[in-house]
């Protein structure tokens, strides 16, 4: 049962997380409309350079209140050295909302900016659609077998499409963040697709050997990250917010990306089998360390 402290602390976290979303994310988009207006690639440049700063300021404040309203752990545990002049494509497991701002305040200290890959309709979201677009953001168009098969002109458009997105960044470093599982696990959604994992959704592997495809040669390396909420209720925002939140855990496995785990999945049968397999058994690797951690 919640004590009167965190009825208390839920409205005033809240306020001031919305708040400070608010205010960075407006920022955000007026520059982003400046930058728009004034297509001279160096003022561009200059510009983005500050959104991005506004975007990870954004998440060092809003993990700096979770800390400040919550007696929390954040354990952090990474394998190797990371750089903020490489590539990374971020592969992760999806719990809450809260791993977006997590994952935006890591790579703030560790890595190159974040993006997330967006579904082309996203762009069209309220405020979502346009601070992504402003922060060049790629969004992804997916064709069907069964469309490109009626329109055969349109083979491989949809990487191609891809690769013109990411070369609005291509002079500066990025990190992919791509959430596998394609939602959030709760432990109904995992009954009802009748996942084969504790902890985690089944992998859907087409997205990222999309991302693959379509750039993986730019990568210096792939990071596993796994995120995890020990002794949390099974609502982390609600919790983070009420001030209730103890422990989190971010573990980041740093892999090297090979000419494997690069091909044609949606026409190669055989790379598509040798990819599930190879996403499987990171699957099954992060959830034993899943199991560990919140059944320890």
């Amino acid at each position: 049962m919640k004590s009167l402290k965190s009825y208390i602390i839920f409205p005033i976290h809240f306020v001031l997380q919305m708040t400070n979303l608010g205010l960075w994310g407006m920022l955000i988009v007026c520059f982003g409309i400046i930058r728009f207006l004034i297509p001279i690639k160096p003022v561009g440049k200059l510009l983005l350079a500050i959104m991005h700063w506004f975007y990870c300021t954004f998440s060092v404040i809003s993990v700096g209140m979770i800390k400040f309203f919550n007696n929390i752990h954040v354990e952090i545990k990474v394998d190797e050295t990371l750089s903020k002049e490489k590539w990374y494509l971020i592969v992760a497991n999806h719990i809450s909302y809260l791993d977006i701002i997590l994952l935006i305040r890591f790579c703030a200290s560790h890595t190159s900016p974040p993006k997330f890959f967006l579904k082309k309709e996203l762009i069209w979201l309220p405020f979502v659609g346009i601070a992504a677009w402003a922060l060049d953001m790629p969004f992804m168009r997916r064709y069907t077998q069964d469309f490109v098969a009626k329109n055969p002109h349109l083979k491989g458009k949809d990487i191609e499409t891809t690769r013109k997105s990411c070369a609005k960044f291509v002079d500066s470093p990025t990190s992919v963040i791509n959430f596998v599982e394609g939602t959030r696990f709760t432990p109904d959604k995992a009954r009802l697709r009748q996942s084969p994992f504790s902890h985690l959704l089944r992998p859907k592997a087409g997205g990222i050997a999309f991302t693959l495809a379509a750039m993986g040669e730019q990568f210096s390396n792939l990071l596993d990250i796994t995120l995890a909420y020990p002794d949390n209720s099974g609502h982390p925002m609600r919790d983070m917010l009420s001030g209730e939140m103890t422990h989190i855990v971010i573990d980041v496995k740093v892999l090297p990306v090979t000419d494997e785990i690069i091909g044609d999945y949606f026409e190669s049968a055989p790379f598509r089998e040798r990819f599930q397999v190879w996403l499987n058994e990171l699957w099954v690797n992060k959830n034993e360390r899943m199991k560990a951690w919140m059944n320890g």
